[in-house]
């Protein structure tokens, strides 16, 4: 049976120009280069200047991933930014990016599940071209995560980098087999108890300030590799495919560590494993599309590559979604 698919038909991504490495870490934070690198797998990370906004750099992004496309903003009448990191309470960073594109139609809104955002923009984007009311999309991961950390506490500091990454969706009629382009399918889970392992002590309706992160790494990593596997399981089940299928793995880029353990749980391949973290850190809703733009970019992710997306991220939130390139 015929039906909607969302196709991939551009993907752009930024990052901010300062390069901030282990090595300077080491000269304010009780850290080292070896310790982090051990730990994490993280050498490097970009981050943002002083006055350089979330939507800056979504901005830039979604220019790039409609040049890669070939298309013009007019073209686009649906804009879905990811970020934890707003530019401001309200209005949204999306339409902020939607202004800066110069684009007057359409609607545009902020989805927040901290580093599982893109994949839930993704899915949610799908929905809404699958139904008919939307033609094109801009899915953008976007964040200024070094705004929320407390750079004396060396167990969150030296994980999180800024950026942002971008894909333009499409909806495209497919036959309804697994061998259609686009987003076969997409599986999102969220569990509020586990708020306390991953969370930002702060918020407007709160303690009426921004706050920073805090994380208790351990827990983190357990529930990482323990438990998110089910998302990708049931992406398997749904589309009738399996690991050996997978031409490549994009995980959310958290930790060298947790990448690897889960893929290694899952059966999937190491040299099907993309990893960017070590250049990128972890920059939240942004690492996949960050990911992503780097594979497709230097030539290993190829039309009709079937890729399989993954993140964990606070509250808990989860998530995966298959697509075919």
């Amino acid at each position: 049976m015929k039906r909607t698919r969302s196709i991939v038909r551009g993907i752009g991504s930024y990052l901010p120009k300062r390069v901030l490495t282990n090595h300077d870490l080491a000269k304010f934070v009780d850290t080292s280069h070896e310790w982090i690198v051990q730990r994490t797998g993280i050498e490097e990370r970009h981050i943002v200047e002083d006055g350089e906004t979330t939507s800056m750099l979504g901005i830039k992004a979604a220019q790039a991933a409609l040049d890669d496309a070939g298309l013009k903003p007019e073209d686009i009448d649906l804009i879905i930014c990811a970020t934890s990191t707003p530019d401001y309470t309200f209005p949204s960073t999306a339409t902020q990016i939607q202004t800066g594109l110069g684009i007057t139609h359409g609607a545009a809104f902020d989805l927040q599940a901290v580093c599982t955002g893109f994949v839930y923009g993704v899915a949610t984007a799908d929905k809404f071209l699958a139904s008919g009311s939307h033609k094109r999309a801009l899915v953008i991961g976007a964040e200024t995560f070094s705004k929320l950390l407390d750079w004396n506490d060396r167990t969150t500091c030296v994980l999180f980098g800024d950026g942002a990454g971008a894909i333009v969706l499409e909806a495209v009629e497919g036959e309804g087999t697994s061998a259609d382009r686009g987003v076969l399918t997409s599986h999102l889970r969220s569990d509020g108890r586990y708020r306390d392992k991953l969370y930002v002590d702060g918020g407007p309706g709160s303690t009426k300030t921004t706050g920073v992160l805090k994380m208790e790494g351990k827990e983190v990593f357990r529930f990482a590799v323990g438990m998110v596997t089910d998302v990708i399981r049931d992406a398997f089940t749904a589309t009738g495919t399996t690991a050996e299928d997978l031409a490549w793995f994009v995980p959310h880029q958290a930790n060298r560590r947790i990448i690897t353990a889960s893929a290694d749980k899952l059966g999937i391949a190491p040299e099907k494993v993309v990893i960017t973290v070590d250049r990128h850190g972890n920059t939240s809703a942004a690492s996949i599309p960050l990911a992503l733009d780097v594979a497709r970019k230097d030539g290993r992710i190829k039309d009709g590559d079937l890729v399989m997306i993954e993140a964990i991220g606070g509250g808990f939130t989860w998530g995966s979604a298959l697509i075919r390139w």
